[in-house]
This record gives structure tokens, sequence and C-alpha cells, in this order.
């Protein structure tokens, strides 16, 4: 089965297979954009976590938002 390309700008589309280096840059690509989902998701969990932490000790909401949080 043939891989598709298609243009976005005018619509068209291209039918062939993918070289071998291709094939390679996509799944590189598709690694490093879940690397970068993951990193962001652990960087709301970290947010999340600290905000709580603060909060148990007694910082109001007003106290995080000062201290940009």
């Amino acid at each position: 089965m043939a891989d598709i390309i298609e243009t976005f700008a005018d619509g068209t589309t291209i039918e062939r297979d993918f070289t071998v280096e291709e094939k390679k840059q996509i799944a590189k690509d598709l690694a490093e954009a879940d690397a970068r989902e993951a990193a962001k998701v652990k960087a709301v969990a970290d947010k999340e976590s600290a905000q709580s932490k603060l909060a148990a000790l007694g910082l109001t909401t007003d106290d995080l938002k000062a201290l940009g949080l």
C-alpha cells in the first residue's frame, strides 16, 4: 500500500512509497512531538503538585498568585 502525501495549499495528493530515510524521519518527528507533549503534561502536573503542597501549608490562592504560582 502506498503512502499518501497531501498538499494542503491546493489539496492535491500524491501516492507513493516513502523512502527508508523518510520513514526514519517521520518516526523521529513523531517521537519528538510525543516527548514535547509529555514534557508539557509533566510541567502542568508539577505545577499543580506544588500548588497543592503550598496550599497544605496554609497559603491562600492570593498568596500563590503573589508568588507567581
